[in-house]
């Protein structure tokens, strides 16, 4: 079957949960006239991925910027069951499309760093929380669990999704692949290097298409009452440069890695070419030992949401 797939390689409004909504919206809407019919966005696109957990002063003990910060982001989080929510979803019903969109979730009074999936009637149907933040990010987020760690069903084939360093995780990428994925969004902060090689492993491994999703953001995108502003000032005018790209069920690029603009990336795929690849490697199939390996997955969610 042939249909179309894109990229949504664009920066948010940038702290802004109404703005970030409504540009997400337009998004959609701009996939739909474009015939799209899986769309993928990176990693916690609304409101903006913290790149601050990794730099500056935000790990300082008792820092009140940092609070502030902590709570602004908060409160642009996406709450599940939220009239944001809903208008997303109406946003896939009209378009027609199924969407995986990498957001900050909040709940109770913490953060997650959340993947939604929607189908084409705008129903959420799945909800994966990143299982280990990495690093500085253990400052912003709350663990996740695997009672969403899951496919998709859909008319093109099992729809699946990744965050960010949940790549190196052996286990989770096989329970992806063992459940049969045929297309995968890797859902990224951005696509330097090390994201690329990871994303195009995936596809080898998996024997499935990747959408490696990363946003675009420039340092004038911040609010101008950003609490950490001073921590900017350094920086250079990009801050996060794209790199998003297609990637075929071979390993092989199908569009490569974008970088420096905004950009809505649509291309043609045949999902039959993920059946074809499998001749050779099905590594949940008749590549697989289940008589000398076994994965269990703990189903049951680790805090309520």
């Amino acid at each position: 079957m042939k249909i179309n797939v894109a990229i949504a390689q664009f920066s948010p409004v940038v702290l802004d949960l109404k703005g970030s909504v409504d540009k997400a919206c337009r998004i959609i809407e701009m996939a739909g006239k474009k015939k799209v019919k899986v769309l993928g966005f990176p990693e916690t696109w609304i409101p903006v991925y913290p790149l601050w957990s990794d730099m500056g002063s935000y790990s300082q003990w008792g820092n009140e910027a940092a609070k502030k910060l902590y709570r602004r982001l908060y409160e642009n989080s996406i709450a599940l069951r939220s009239t944001e929510l809903k208008r997303i979803g109406a946003a896939c019903r009209s378009a027609k499309l199924y969407l995986v969109l990498g957001v900050n979730e909040r709940s109770a009074k913490s953060i997650y760093n959340s993947l939604l999936f929607f189908n084409d009637k705008g129903e959420l149907i799945g909800h994966h929380r990143k299982l280990v933040p990495t690093f500085g990010e253990r400052l912003v987020w709350g663990h996740g669990d695997a009672s969403g760690l899951k496919t998709h069903e859909t008319p093109f084939g099992k729809l699946g999704g990744l965050i960010c360093w949940e790549h190196w995780i052996p286990a989770a990428r096989h329970v992806l692949h063992a459940e049969g994925e045929l297309l995968h969004v890797a859902s990224w902060p951005h696509g330097k290097e090390i994201h690329q090689i990871a994303s195009r492993h995936y596809a080898f491994e998996g024997r499935c298409f990747v959408l490696a999703a990363g946003m675009y953001v420039e340092k004038q995108m911040f609010p101008k009452d950003y609490e950490l502003s001073a921590e900017l000032k350094d920086l250079p005018d990009v801050l996060i440069p794209g790199g998003s790209a297609i990637i075929g069920p071979d390993g092989a690029y199908i569009t490569e890695p974008l970088f420096g603009k905004e950009e809505l990336i649509v291309a043609e795929i045949d999902t039959g070419r993920a059946i074809e690849e499998s001749l050779t490697l099905d590594v949940g199939g008749h590549y697989a030992r289940p008589d000398v390996f076994e994965v269990n997955v703990r189903r049951q969610p680790r805090i309520n949401e």
